[in-house]
């Protein structure tokens, strides 16, 4: 039986650059979750007999908004709901499921790579048929309707068993839970060379924190490949994460770091994030930063079955490092560089504009779904490995030498009052006229600007993405406010410095006089103040 509930507006639902993210504690308000289920069914066209694909990363509060939007989605009109076993499915395993079962869209439920727990983050994101993230019009008119719901529509009746596939009704729904990690890995052993992979003696470490990519870890590098049990670290998906922080950067990987950086390290180490579709790579020795793994993995994405016949072209966030440019440039290819998010690079893909897409925020992805996909890039490097003998160190090594080496590093300042960041921001973008020419200790400006994207595929324009200071010989600074966070504000600062031949300097060294400009030119200390980054990836 479909129940009209009545509802009050809450004015905190702004779909973010991943969908809407808030604490535990605020999604549990009453209404809260349905209120914004109900704005985007009210936002979308076509659910009569459509398709739905729920899933989530397992964090906290999983279960119980996966259950709500399953009776919701009965009394909006959806024929089928697809969901993934335990309500799991990780953030690329749900866009290959929505593109296989051609549905209307799906809720992705995850904070991504924020905490998970009672008194940490929660999130939903809605992706569209296409198998990616809403784009910016149908995120604002979700916003649009939060502003003035009244009501939402929900059957009645008791949960579901999540956790035994097969078929169920909820009214006229259909149900199907499904495998979550099943279609996804026989798509990968389409992409890559399995059997090469396999014979190529290869050792490695994988740490799935905790989160949703152990499942997927687990059956296709255990299982399918054949790598030692135990090779997947931390890989059962707990709803808080083991208490740990489940994103795949220098700090909060520090134990896989360090255990690749000493004696006996394998060959290859990895990690992935709280939903997967972020990535981290390590070899034996050598951290290998997303920018440069990008562009490394475009440059040898020849060598896996998938991408044998080459790339259409290559797509960046502009605040990742040009190195991926570089190689567009020599394989004569189109180099795109967009907003942060990944519905950008989204419409590329679409139109057979771009192949290899990529973030400095360890999202690496290609057209085979509409997400960045963690796995997929280990799967990329292990298939590299295996083809040509060498290690992740060589493989740095030979791509500097032919292209230069792009130095690169992000600081995050995390939870800074809003007040203040917005207050660094508007002071900044104030002052852009008037930076070209002038000097900050050697470097000189040469240009300086908020970033706008023209989108080649529909011409839409994106304003304010980030202000972007250039330095006369290829050096920049990039500050930006974070859309992922769910109190305060993250300050992001990209530095980066290219060299067509210092190829084996220390990172910080290179960086320094960067450094320094960047807080003089922003005044990071005096707005914010911290006297230091939180973290340095």
């Amino acid at each position: 039986m479909t129940t009209t509930v009545s509802t009050t507006p809450y004015d905190d639902q702004k779909p973010g650059t991943s969908g809407l993210r808030k604490k535990v504690r605020v999604f549990q308000q009453p209404h809260y979750a349905e209120n914004f289920v109900q704005s985007v069914f009210d936002s979308i066209d076509g659910k009569d007999g459509a398709t739905l694909v729920i899933g989530g990363d397992g964090r906290f509060l999983n279960r119980e908004v996966i259950q709500v939007a399953i009776r919701m989605a009965a009394a909006n009109g959806f024929a089928r709901v697809v969901v993934g076993q335990g309500g799991i499915l990780s953030t690329p395993a749900a866009s290959n499921l929505i593109r296989q079962r051609q549905a209307l869209g799906g809720l992705v439920l995850s904070a991504s790579h924020n905490p998970g727990g009672p008194d940490e983050d929660f999130g939903i994101k809605y992706n569209i048929g296409n198998g990616g993230p809403a784009p910016e019009k149908v995120t604002e008119a979700i916003h649009a309707r939060t502003k003035t719901i009244d009501r939402y529509l929900i059957v009645e009746g008791d949960d579901i068993d999540l956790d035994t596939l097969g078929e169920v009704q909820v009214g006229d729904l259909t149900v199907e839970v499904v495998d979550p990690v099943t279609d996804y890995a026989a798509l990968m052993e389409t992409l890559f060379d399995f059997d090469a992979i396999r014979g190529a003696g290869l050792t490695m470490a994988f740490d799935a924190m905790s989160a949703v990519t152990g499942p997927y870890a687990t059956e296709i590098l255990e299982n399918r490949l054949g790598f030692a049990r135990g090779t997947v670290r931390n890989g059962t998906p707990l709803p808080d994460f083991g208490g740990h922080h489940p994103d795949p950067n220098l700090v909060h990987a520090r134990e896989l770091y360090d255990h690749m950086m000493g004696k006996g390290a394998p060959d290859f180490g990895a990690a992935s994030d709280g939903d997967g579709d972020r990535n981290l790579i390590i070899g034996r020795g050598r951290f290998v930063t997303p920018s440069d793994s990008l562009a490394m993995l475009a440059a040898n994405a020849h060598l896996a079955p998938g991408y044998a016949g080459g790339l259409k072209g290559i797509a960046r966030s502009m605040p990742t490092s040009a190195a991926a440019d570089r190689v567009a440039e020599k394989l004569g290819i189109p180099a795109f560089e967009t907003p942060t998010g990944w519905k950008f690079f989204g419409n590329l893909l679409d139109a057979g504009m771009a192949t290899i897409c990529g973030e400095e925020s360890a999202g690496t992805g290609s057209d085979h779904v509409r997400e960045k996909d963690g796995l997929w890039a280990v799967l990329l490097w292990l298939n590299i490995l295996a083809a040509t003998g060498k290690s992740v160190d060589d493989i740095a090594r030979d791509h500097w030498a032919t292209y230069g080496r792009n130095y690169y590093a992000r600081h995050d300042y995390e939870g800074v009052e809003s007040e203040r960041a917005d207050a660094l921001m508007a002071e900044l973008r104030g002052k852009l006229a008037s930076l070209p020419g002038t000097r900050f200790g050697d470097l000189t400006v040469e240009a300086a600007d908020d970033f706008a994207y023209t989108d080649p595929t529909d011409q839409s324009v994106s304003r304010n993405q980030g202000v972007r200071i250039l330095f006369e010989g290829g050096s920049r600074v990039v500050f930006r406010l974070s859309g992922t966070g769910t109190s305060g504000a993250t300050l992001r600062v990209y530095l980066e410095r290219y060299s067509a031949d210092e190829l084996d300097r220390e990172t910080p060294d290179m960086l320094a006089d960067i450094i320094t400009a960047a807080d003089d030119i922003a005044g990071i200390t005096r707005h914010t103040a911290r006297t230091e980054p939180d973290v340095i990836t």
